[in-house]
């Protein structure tokens, strides 16, 4: 495996670069640098803001996954009824089109505790101290996002590279925990309101936010003037000149 890596670097050399969020939400380096410019869904960022301001710290689960991932309608009450279970303050993005999976009269029966809305302004909410555990697909823009922002996470992959993130969020990075799959291939809810309540309230959760911490000053030292990242870039840009001169 070394020498395939070491082979590869001397045909096609890779530079790191990242993590590349929003500067705003790390070094702070680029002026009003505070979203990506560009949204799939558009609702009133408020709408989340204002709800998150009036919770307690660390009190928030954010549920979310992502633009494409689709859940099969036993699972959508699986979680539903898993993020219930926990009586945790829950705000969780469910598109339109997922909607009518939800349990019949949940939206009503949880209104004290929850908020769905079809989109959210996902680094605001990720950034806010009200938000204690990210319920996430562990997709890689999400997971690098609250990887930087200091929140730890549940996952629950479904495709692709999602499987392979959730394996660095709980054995590497130790920021997180990954839901267990039953006999049916579903996610129950009592194994999502244990994992939830782990990351919120047990002993390992205290050890992942601090594993967190650690995590975002690396993210801030490498993007940072002088760190990893930002020398890659310059040398980048050195050497497209270099090529074009």
């Amino acid at each position: 495996m070394i020498r395939v890596v070491d082979t590869m670097s001397k045909i096609s050399p890779l530079i790191t670069i990242g993590p590349t969020i929003p500067s705003f939400y790390l070094d702070n380096r680029v002026e009003n640098d505070k979203d990506y410019g560009l949204n799939l869904f558009h609702l009133d960022p408020s709408v989340c803001t204002n709800w998150l301001s009036t919770k307690p710290k660390g009190s928030v689960v954010f549920t979310s996954f992502g633009s494409m991932a689709n859940l099969a309608e036993e699972q959508m009450e699986e979680l539903a009824w898993g993020l219930k279970g926990t009586n945790c303050y829950f705000l969780w993005t469910v598109r339109a089109s997922e909607e009518a999976k939800l349990p019949e009269k949940f939206i009503e029966e949880t209104s004290e505790k929850g908020l769905l809305v079809g989109w959210s302004p996902q680094l605001e909410v990720l950034s806010s101290e009200a938000v204690g555990c990210f319920f996430s697909h562990c997709g890689w823009n999400s997971t690098i996002e609250a990887l930087s922002l200091v929140v730890p996470m549940v996952v629950m992959p479904q495709w692709t590279d999602q499987t392979t993130n959730a394996k660095f969020v709980q054995d590497v990075w130790k920021v997180g925990i990954r839901v267990k799959v039953d006999k049916r291939g579903m996610v129950g809810r009592e194994e999502i309101q244990s994992c939830i309540m782990e990351v919120m309230k047990g002993e390992r959760g205290k050890e992942m936010k601090k594993n967190a911490i650690k995590w975002r000053d690396l993210a801030k030292e490498a993007v940072n003037e002088g760190g990893t990242s930002d020398r890659n870039i310059d040398d980048f840009v050195q050497n497209l000149k270099s090529s074009s001169s």
